[in-house]
């Protein structure tokens, strides 16, 4: 399993999103452009001294990390909108080789991503209460739910 930040702007979700991964060994790929620097305070203070636990790529672009980074692994596209995304994250039979694909904090993932995998995700919410969950929540909870999907919990106490 990997998360993959496609061009990410707030640097405290990518650094609980680092945290997150530290904790599960989950692979973070960060496709620039950023909207931080890597060494930004917040990113690295929200990351706290687990930084070192991260196995980390940080992408010039989608095409480098889809030409190098992808190797092979299926690509699962998150999406806060039902017409994008139509399978609630827990009916969805992910995979352990799976890379989940997280969009940009203000605008979520372009069209010229989406296309190019059938296969998306979106968290269930209800109706009228809020657009989207924090970028951070969203990955921890679809993290998780692919973990277990996946059997990839089942040694973990």
């Amino acid at each position: 399993m990997q998360i993959v930040l496609y061009e990410p702007e707030i640097p405290p979700n990518t650094g609980n999103i680092a945290r997150l991964c530290a904790a599960t060994d989950v692979k973070l790929h960060l496709i620039e452009p950023l909207g931080y620097r890597l060494d930004d305070r917040h990113l690295k203070r929200a990351g706290l001294d687990y930084w070192p636990n991260v196995r980390l790529a940080v992408w010039p672009d989608w095409t480098a990390f889809e030409s190098n980074g992808l190797q092979g692994a299926r690509l699962v596209c998150t999406s806060a909108k039902k017409d994008c995304a139509e399978t609630s994250v827990q009916h969805f039979a992910f995979q352990p080789e799976d890379c989940l694909v997280f969009g940009p904090e203000t605008r979520g993932l372009p069209p010229e991503i989406l296309k190019r995998t059938p296969h998306h995700v979106r968290i269930p919410m209800l109706e009228g209460r809020v657009r989207s969950l924090n970028l951070s929540t969203a990955a921890g909870i679809v993290l998780y739910m692919a973990l277990a999907c996946a059997g990839l919990l089942e040694a973990w106490t």
